[in-house]
């Protein structure tokens, strides 16, 4: 056979995903793009979530983004009312801020407990036992009243809610192909953060009406309602893949389907998938070999046991996998990184908002103080749009342009944009801030360096994804490890940072490191590839003892 799939010589995270030369079976293409490839390679069985109408899934990420926004918003509504807490119980703005920090790096430690499960028994367990828990830690919160009990809450808080940061991630590439990937992953990470500013918008009026102990127990009905809206509506995505590694002959035959996504009415054919050019038979899970775990009252249960599933020493691996995988996989690496280096300053901006606007000379309440972050939420959404749709669009054109063949670091590029925006977006805030200007311009700096915030994390997760796909459930982990750890630090350290340098050098110094350290992306770009083709070893040795079937 000849064909573009010879010119990515299988590195990992390369794959034909445009078919310039219609090389590639017309019964794995997209149905609205007929050049573009599906990968990874769907299945012949209906239950299969890549098979699923449109609809679903739409349904099904929509309960995962439920998820991520009652728990988000449950998790952030104390940033608007700092200074309230701080007169009420005389816990200091400094420990309130810390034990946040500690909250964001057990979200990401506390990753290595929930992914195993949810990678072994299923998704849908874990977020509803957690969002359930997150009830009455809420309550707790509206009653604290010393420095320990606020550190012991927010820690509790940090493990229980990590699905959060990296189970939904897992959902959307339960769903989606690698073509349209981004563009959920865009929206995942505009929720995650969009949630953390609407909470404090929200809760400075709540606060300003009924202080800020019913503030928090808003928090815990947001999210006893999300949790019986998933209960009911949230469907099951587990699915043990047989398949080859993503991107890897994609140009032999697999089973044919009638209608691919794009079409609400999918149909499939049971005939088994002719040998490839290679020899090998490309492997296809029968329609009768699988059950529907989303039928009937099974629907409604919590975790599924199902075959080819993981052993529960395999699940016990998935514990310290993610670590060592930081040192294996260079990529990894740097995506937590970059997605930890912007979640630095979106701790930095929600540590320095409330004490800002509330003292002189703007004296503003914790309503007018949740005013200002309906700039973040702005600019979040705009970064959503880019960091997914936009940035899926330049990968397809790039790939268009290299024979079909897509790079994970051909999205990279729109980081260019949200560097500058993001570096920009700190000194205006920072400057403007100690100078005392007009809030319009302090919102402004916020929506800016929020829309680099969001779009880096999103642009990180989805290379993350592309790199090693197969592995991705576990070095999902580790990008959060990675961020989260940075985050805490950054959290512990910015009240102490901006109040001994200043706001004006404390932010010029802030935007100086974000611009060097989103521009790393140049390099990435230029030996991403080299690092992918050295880190195969690593790849191949991790997928021989694959402890999740071909996610």
């Amino acid at each position: 056979m000849t064909g573009p799939e010879h010119d990515h010589d299988h590195v990992p995270g390369t794959v034909c995903l445009v078919d310039v030369g219609g090389h590639v079976s017309s019964s794995v293409h997209d149905a609205s793009h007929k050049d573009i490839v599906l990968v990874p390679r769907p299945s012949t069985d209906p239950n299969d979530p890549l098979n699923w109408t449109y609809r679903r899934k739409l349904l099904a990420v929509s309960m995962a983004y439920l998820y991520v926004l009652g728990t988000g918003i449950a998790t952030s509504l104390q940033y608007s009312v700092l200074a309230d807490i701080t007169a009420d119980t005389g816990i200091s703005t400094a420990n309130l801020v810390q034990g946040t920090g500690l909250m964001f790096l057990f979200f990401g430690w506390a990753c290595l407990v929930w992914q195993p499960v949810a990678l072994t028994y299923g998704r849908r367990g874990i977020y509803l036992i957690t969002m359930l828990l997150t009830v009455p830690m809420m309550v707790w919160t509206a009653y604290s009243s010393s420095a320990g009990e606020w550190f012991a809450h927010r820690v509790l808080i940090g493990i229980i809610v990590s699905p959060i940061e990296s189970l939904c991630e897992v959902t959307v590439f339960d769903l989606f192909f690698a073509h349209n990937r981004g563009t959920y992953m865009g929206l995942y990470v505009f929720i995650l953060f969009g949630s953390n500013f609407l909470a404090p918008l929200v809760a400075g009026w709540f606060n300003d009406a009924y202080g800020w102990r019913w503030t928090m127990h808003f928090g815990a009905i947001v999210c006893a309602v999300c949790f019986v809206v998933m209960f009911f509506f949230m469907e099951e995505t587990i699915y043990f893949r047989d398949s080859s590694i993503e991107g890897e002959n994609p140009g032999a035959g697999v089973s044919a389907r009638q209608s691919v996504v794009g079409n609400d009415d999918k149909t499939t054919s049971d005939k088994e998938a002719p040998t490839t050019a290679t020899g090998a038979t490309s492997s296809t899970r029968s329609v009768t070999a699988y059950r529907n775990i989303n039928a009937g009252w099974s629907s409604y249960g919590l975790f599924k046991v199902l075959p080819g599933r993981p052993t529960n020493l395999d699940m016990l691996r998935m514990t310290y996998r993610p670590i060592l995988m930081i040192f294996r996989f260079p990529t990894v690496a740097w995506a937590g990184f970059l997605y930890g280096i912007n979640l630095a300053w979106y701790n930095v901006l929600n540590g320095t908002a409330s004490p800002v606007l509330s003292g002189a000379p703007y004296n503003w309440s914790a309503a007018q103080v949740g005013c200002v972050y309906a700039g973040p939420i702005i600019g979040a959404a705009i970064a959503s749009l880019w960091s997914g749709n936009a940035a899926d669009w330049i990968a397809l054109q790039l790939a268009r342009r290299n024979m079909g063949i897509r790079e994970p670091e051909q999205r990279l590029w729109v980081l260019a944009v949200s560097g500058v925006v993001s570096a920009a977006g700190l000194i205006t805030w920072g400057v403007g801030a100690y100078h005392q200007v007009h809030w319009v311009g302090l919102v402004f700096g916020l929506g800016m360096l929020t829309f680099g915030c969001v779009a880096g994390g999103s642009i990180a997760v989805s290379y993350n994804v592309d790199c090693f796909k197969e592995i991705a459930g576990e070095t999902t982990v580790s990008v959060m490890l990675i961020r989260n750890t940075i985050g805490f630090g950054f959290s512990y350290a910015i009240t102490p940072w901006w109040t001994t340098q200043g706001l004006q050098n404390c932010f010029i110094t802030a935007a100086m490191i974000s611009l060097a350290c989103t521009c790393s992306f140049l390099v990435v770009i230029v030996y991403g590839k080299r690092i992918r083709r050295w880190s195969t070893g690593a790849y191949q040795e991790y997928m021989a003892t694959a402890v999740i079937a071909q996610e």
